[in-house]
């Protein structure tokens, strides 16, 4: 889960959430620049950060001081990311390889041996999943690079990484190999510099929750406090 620090109490985003978000933004990607196998681009987008689950492990939930655990925090499970290539392999070979791609940007540097060892497991996979379904490695990089940049956008708005006073932040490198910039011009409203989508202007959302406890005994009585907490919708414009 995406935790921030308000002046209410924890804000609680779940990685969820984060995915939905990011499969929002990439939906509206430029149809020119869409890969050949677009829609379940938009799927591994989505489902890229699915089993993390705030509902399923306990021992990814409250730190030593009884705080919320920031999805920063962890390391490498091996236990998750088999889950989350399971998964993808029973809808197409082509989400596993964009989820795979993922797990490998996200641990292939760690200095965890075994996350090294599982990434190079995984690269000798993609292999194989890529003869079976016929698509290149370029073809790969570049939806790959979509979901990454997707995923990176998310993130900065989840984190609440959007700048004051119209300045700009860094997103990622697109497909393109373009530098991206995030700012707003006014409150609730983004641009994108270079503007990499389809429409003009849209609208995105992402539901969190505030937990206006700090600290909390349990496992057990975070839980309940999370379940009880009121949904609240966030809404951004973004205009070109």
């Amino acid at each position: 889960m995406i935790v921030n620090y308000q002046e209410n109490g924890w804000q609680i985003i779940s990685q969820r959430a984060h995915g939905l978000l990011a499969g929002e933004i990439c939906s509206h990607w430029k149809k020119e620049l869409r890969p050949e196998r677009w829609f379940e681009t938009i799927v591994a987008t989505t489902e890229h950060d699915d089993v993390y689950s705030e509902f399923d492990d306990d021992n990814i939930l409250l730190n030593d001081n009884g705080g919320p655990v920031n999805f920063k925090m962890r390391n490498f499970e091996k236990d998750k990311c088999d889950k989350l290539i399971n998964h993808a392999l029973t809808k197409s070979r082509y989400i596993a390889l964009l989820i795979s791609r993922h797990l490998r940007f996200l641990y292939e540097d760690e200095k965890d041996k075994s996350a090294k060892r599982y990434c190079t497991a995984l690269k000798k996979k993609e292999k194989q999943w890529m003869v079976e379904i016929g698509i290149t490695d370029a073809e790969l990089a570049t939806a790959y690079s979509i979901l990454e940049w997707c995923d990176a956008l998310s993130l900065l708005i989840c984190q609440g990484f959007i700048q004051p006073e119209n300045r700009s932040i860094e997103i990622s490198n697109g497909p393109d190999d373009k530098n991206y910039n995030l700012h707003a011009p006014e409150p609730f409203t983004l641009t994108i510099n270079p503007w990499p989508f389809e429409e003009d202007q849209f609208q995105i959302r992402y539901e969190y929750r505030i937990l206006s406890q700090l600290t909390f005994d349990n496992v057990a009585q975070f839980r309940k406090k999370l379940d009880e907490a009121e949904i609240t919708v966030q809404t951004f414009n973004f205009i070109r």
